[in-house]
């Protein structure tokens, strides 16, 4: 039996954590179940409405987050307003950094998104007690670090059509990580939010979008809602395979 068919009826751990997509797939799943009920009791479950910072650039971090549901955006802002989204977090991401005390980013929903925020000072202290939970938080910066890299070659060398193909996979195994053959999901960002994030403009992201729905790579309804029939088919249109 698996950790989390284990953990699901386990009376010792709190019950809003039983069935969190964080608790077994996030910083959480290294905790004790007393750990886990101290980390509980001070936590607060918030929804956030698509468009809302969690986080603004410069902001002192008093709390750190999971996301349970939904994706966020990051961004970083220059000296003269110029906005860039640098990246996408998705459930069970932790946003937070330790060690840190100003966020250096802006984090905003980019859809409706559930998380479960708890106190920095709370969390620094089971960081301390808890060697697989900084193990793990190391794991997930170099995670995030390498998924930077591929994203500074997608930018760097691949073709419009490429970069398009990229981001439609990047949402689709994401969204639906257990999805290997098969996906649908919203776009979670803009037409044009998903240009600054691919260095594109609008009018080229809605043409690449055309082109690999009359490729067959993709169905479009609605603008919005997205399905991939076919994720290898979708990863050679990255230039992934």
């Amino acid at each position: 039996m698996d950790t989390y068919r284990k953990d699901i009826h386990n009376s010792e751990i709190p019950v809003v954590c039983r069935a969190c997509e964080a608790r077994h797939g996030g910083v959480c799943g290294t905790l004790t179940p007393r750990q886990l009920t101290e980390l509980s009791r001070q936590s607060t479950r918030r929804n956030v409405s698509a468009g809302t910072d969690v986080i603004s650039q410069g902001e002192r971090a008093n709390t750190y987050s999971n996301i349970i549901r939904g994706v966020v955006k990051l961004s970083k802002m220059m000296a003269d307003g110029r906005q860039q989204i640098v990246g996408l977090q998705f459930a069970p991401d932790f946003m937070g950094r330790p060690f840190t005390r100003d966020s250096a980013l802006t984090a905003q929903a980019a859809t409706e998104t559930d998380i479960c925020a708890f106190p920095r000072s709370l969390m620094d202290k089971l960081i301390s007690e808890t060697p697989d939970l900084e193990h793990r938080l190391h794991e997930q910066a170099l995670k995030e670090l390498e998924e930077a890299r591929d994203w500074m070659l997608t930018l760097g060398r691949k073709s419009a059509q490429e970069k398009v193909a990229s981001f439609l996979y990047l949402i689709a195994t994401h969204i639906d990580p257990e999805s290997v053959d098969s996906c649908s999901f919203d776009l979670p960002l803009s037409r044009a939010d998903i240009a600054d994030f691919l260095g594109l403009t609008i009018e080229t992201v809605s043409r690449q979008i055309t082109r690999l729905r009359k490729e067959n790579v993709i169905r479009v309804e609605n603008n919005r809602h997205v399905t991939v029939p076919d994720m290898d088919r979708l990863a050679y249109f990255a230039g992934s395979d």
